[in-house]
């Protein structure tokens, strides 16, 4: 137990003289990654185009289904030898719809996380630049946090700087 004491002491100085270090060759900050995120123009102009690709594949799919379901109810009207091929053509639509499903959606989800990857690491860099010309050795991201000082918040400063870059509507 002594020992288990002993390295959290040894642990805890080594953080204070790394902080004091870190003060000397530069100041420490720490942002809201989470809120730069979902705050930032891009992430914003993305999540509407996505919106509207998500409801333009609502819509093929709920074409698709509809026309099933359309064949589905003929079924009742036809004779028995009619209805075989008739079964056949509503498997192979049903098939169709999920082999879409999954394409659409395996394809959404790797643009989603591709839009994702770009857009935090045009965050990264902004910050690194932010860092260099304000003269920061450190900015963390706050969830490895369990304590910050709201002095050394960085996250509104960057977010301005972030948002900086977003296009102008043309003027009238």
């Amino acid at each position: 137990m002594k020992g288990v004491k002993l390295a959290f002491v040894v642990i805890v100085a080594a953080l204070f003289t790394t902080t004091a270090s870190a003060d000397e060759k530069g100041k420490i900050g720490y942002v809201d990654l989470s809120r730069l995120f979902d705050e930032y123009y891009k992430t914003k102009d993305y999540d509407k185009s996505l919106e509207a690709e998500h409801k333009e594949y609502e819509q093929e799919a709920k074409t698709k289904v509809d026309k099933i379901r359309e064949q589905q109810g003929k079924l009742e009207l036809l004779k028995e030898d009619q209805k075989k091929g008739l079964e056949a053509d509503i498997e192979k639509m049903k098939n169709d719809l999920m082999e879409y499903d999954r394409q659409k959606k395996t394809t959404l989800t790797k643009d989603r996380n591709e839009k994702i990857r770009e857009i935090l690491l045009e965050i990264e860099k902004i910050v690194s630049g932010y860092a260099e010309q304000n003269g920061y050795a450190l900015i963390l991201n706050d969830r490895v946090l369990i304590y910050g000082d709201p002095a050394r918040d960085l996250t509104q400063d960057i977010l301005k700087t972030l948002n900086n870059a977003q296009p102008k509507p043309p003027q009238k």
